[in-house]
């Protein structure tokens, strides 16, 4: 899909906090080489095993990262929003995608390019310290993911998936409690009955699809209960 200079695309990529300080004809080049993919809710937009072609932003939809085990298990370990960016790590890698990309919602992701990501990593300061900090919260994710898969309560995962650490900034979640399930690993049904008890508790407010976070702090702190205390 072409750029133009009033579309989405655009407007996201010069609103990154590396993107002004770049030189004008670099990011001339950027807007004019980077594309979007489009993909309907269930689709794989980026298959496992294929060769990575850049680093992805979310600009609409929300996906999954999901991998394969070689018993066919699937698991599902992180979800991105509208707004982020994902596959930092295979972007800095030669070796083929690892996991799938699964749209959770219809979606539409930038990519920008390997050429232009390799450029960015190579020349641009700013794009670096904001490529650092990404990578510290992905840790941080990668560590909460570890630990919610040893939490044996679906009361505690589900306070996990809808902490600060993986919807930063955001008090109010578009989240389906079909999206919820696949991303805490659960079905729809334990979500349901799970968010009941963090709506009695007063941790959340579910109004139409949307999950509301009343008290960050709380229910952080009911994330990380030890497994003897979960309701």
């Amino acid at each position: 899909m072409p750029f133009d200079l009033a579309s989405l695309p655009h407007r996201f990529l010069s609103g990154q906090p590396w993107f002004p300080g770049l030189p004008q004809e670099h990011q001339a080049r950027l807007l004019a080489r980077s594309f979007t993919l489009d993909g309907r809710k269930g689709e794989v937009l980026l298959g496992a095993g294929a060769p990575v072609q850049g680093w992805y932003a979310v600009l609409s939809g929300l996906v999954k990262l999901q991998s394969t085990s070689p018993e066919g298990r699937v698991s599902a370990f992180l979800g991105v929003p509208d707004g982020e960016w994902f596959g930092e790590g295979s972007a800095l890698k030669t070796e083929p995608r690892r996991y799938d990309v699964i749209a959770l919602r219809d979606t539409t992701l930038l990519c920008l390019p390997r050429a232009e990501f390799d450029e960015l990593l190579a020349g641009s300061l700013d794009f670096n310290h904001y490529l650092v900090a990404h990578l510290n919260r992905r840790l941080a994710q990668a560590m909460t993911i570890i630990e919610a898969g040893r939490l044996r309560a679906p009361e505690q995962r589900v306070a996990l998936y809808l902490s600060r650490v993986f919807w930063q900034g955001r008090r109010k979640l578009l989240l389906s409690q079909e999206e919820l399930g696949h991303l805490a690993g659960l079905s729809r049904q334990t979500v349901n009955r799970v968010l009941q008890t963090l709506e009695g508790l007063g941790l959340v407010s579910l109004e139409f699809g949307r999950v509301a976070l009343l008290d960050e702090q709380a229910l952080a702190a009911y994330a990380s209960r030890p497994t003897q205390d979960k309701a």
